[in-house]
């Protein structure tokens, strides 16, 4: 799943190459209208694509940024301003290209959803080969409830206390560690990946509680989130399986990680092990992490 990281490549590429460009045609899979028509929504939420075609054409990008693993897009029509935040599930990707045909990449062409056209040789494409991501249209953030309960950016001063705070809390005190921090509410951006980097960089083992972590260590383990992260961000993000930016291209960051699909603890040499956390699978040292 793309992280904070990954969207924020996507974010500074997408910035410069279709501000301030207005939407002229666009169009959805057969997907979706099967989704939709099966009582299911499939990417497009909270309405149907025949309203949602109506309304995005014709809008302005006026502005382009990110928010934890959120995309959020200002637009405007006729004098009026709304969103569209998306975010890329398991497997998102939007390309920049002159032609459909252009996103050369069997798997992302074959799953082509939404399809917006800028100008006669300019489209702007959101493919999604597992269909797990989501484009809602909003008048305004406080539509969709979930993204006002979003913890500060892990960069913002406040959020180390933030996140502090929330480990004394008693809905998070006793869970796993690497559970509370892949939690959005926690932490704003940090996924599996970036999770896993982090734990082994402090030596803390995936799964104590946290109540068994001095502040010490939790204050070490949140500076090193923000370290991994925006080596992350040099790097172009990392590319596991199916992370591209806009022109189809892998990060670097999969070169740099110390643990994370690891079979051998890079420092000690022992074998890795293996744990199923929150629903993902953790990585860690028998030997180096406790």
């Amino acid at each position: 799943m793309p992280e904070l990281p990954e969207v924020e490549g996507v974010v500074r590429m997408l910035k410069p190459a279709v501000e301030h460009k207005t939407i002229q045609r666009v169009i959805v899979s057969p997907v979706i209208y099967a989704s939709k028509a099966a009582g299911k929504e499939a990417i497009i939420k909270g309405q149907t694509p025949e309203a949602f075609i109506a309304a995005v054409e014709g809008m302005t990008i006026e502005h382009i940024e990110r928010h934890a693993k959120y995309i959020f897009f200002t637009m405007s029509k006729n004098g009026g301003q709304q969103l569209i935040v998306n975010h890329l599930g398991m497997s998102g990707a939007w390309f920049h290209v002159a032609h459909p045909d252009d996103v050369t990449e069997g798997k992302f062409h074959k799953h082509m959803h939404v399809m917006w056209q800028l100008a006669a040789e300019e489209w702007l494409i959101y493919a999604d080969i597992r269909r797990f991501g989501e484009l809602r249209l909003l008048r305004e953030v406080a539509d969709y409830p979930p993204l006002l309960a979003m913890a500060p950016e892990p960069f913002d001063d406040v959020a180390m206390d933030y996140f502090l705070e929330k480990c004394t809390q008693r809905k998070y005190n006793n869970k796993a560690i690497k559970a509370v921090i892949m939690d959005g509410q926690v932490v704003s951006g940090c996924g599996n990946i970036y999770a896993t980097e982090a734990l082994f960089r402090t030596k803390i083992h995936p799964g104590r509680k946290v109540s068994q972590i001095d502040k010490a260590q939790l204050r070490q383990l949140f500076q090193e989130i923000f370290a991994v992260l925006t080596e992350s961000i040099a790097f172009g993000g990392s590319s596991i399986s199916d992370y591209r930016n806009i022109n189809g291209e892998a990060g670097g960051m999969q070169h740099h990680l110390q643990m994370y699909g690891m079979k051998k603890c890079p420092m000690c040499h022992t074998n890795t092990e293996q744990q199923i956390i929150a629903g993902r699978n953790s990585f860690y040292c028998p030997n180096c992490q406790r």
